[in-house]
């Protein structure tokens, strides 16, 4: 299945809020890796500000959306903590926010896909790197990135330990060295 990136639209905000509140109740009943909660992340504004910001890209199996991924040059204060790779501006890199599969699609190779199609996304509008952040318990995604050719650079705190989020482990793709 080839997987494409299609920006969303205001039409997708219930689906997409759905999909929010579908993959965390399926996280809280199984083991929730991310650490995302309901009614605090990722909820139905998460959606509605990635498509006004142009951010917000779904994939669509037969009309209905099995993932979304926020690409954007927002990264996190704590990243200038960081030792990168590379030096590049924040409008240089593209940053991976709310990656999300549908439940009903995990162990698909969806996930693998639609990071592969976010960094080829990236390479098209001439970025230098894709960077993220991942929980340090989030092991699925850890090898997922890992996978992916991202490349640990270092662990931070985001100041999500009230949620029980205490150490991100930020991982890098950089172009250059391609």
């Amino acid at each position: 299945m080839t997987i494409t990136l299609e920006s969303a639209t205001q039409l997708d905000i219930e689906e997409l809020d759905k999909l929010y509140t579908t993959t965390i109740d399926y996280l809280n009943q199984h083991t929730n890796h991310p650490g995302w909660q309901k009614d605090v992340y990722p909820v139905r504004e998460t959606a509605v500000t990635g498509i006004n910001e142009k951010s917000l890209y779904v994939v669509r199996q037969e009309n209905q959306i099995v993932g979304s991924i926020i690409l954007n040059h927002k990264a996190e204060p704590a990243y200038q903590q960081a030792k990168w790779s590379i030096d590049a501006d924040d409008k240089e890199v593209m940053v991976v926010h709310t990656f999300i599969v549908h439940p009903n699609f995990s162990k698909q190779g969806i996930g693998e896909k639609i990071l592969l199609a976010a960094c080829k996304l990236a390479l098209e509008k001439q970025m230098k790197a894709v960077r993220l952040d991942v929980f340090r318990g989030n092991a699925p995604a850890i090898r997922l990135y890992e996978k992916c050719g991202f490349s640990y650079v270092d662990t931070v705190d985001l100041g999500l330990s009230d949620y029980g989020l205490d150490y991100f482990k930020l991982y890098e793709k950089n172009f250059l060295s391609l």
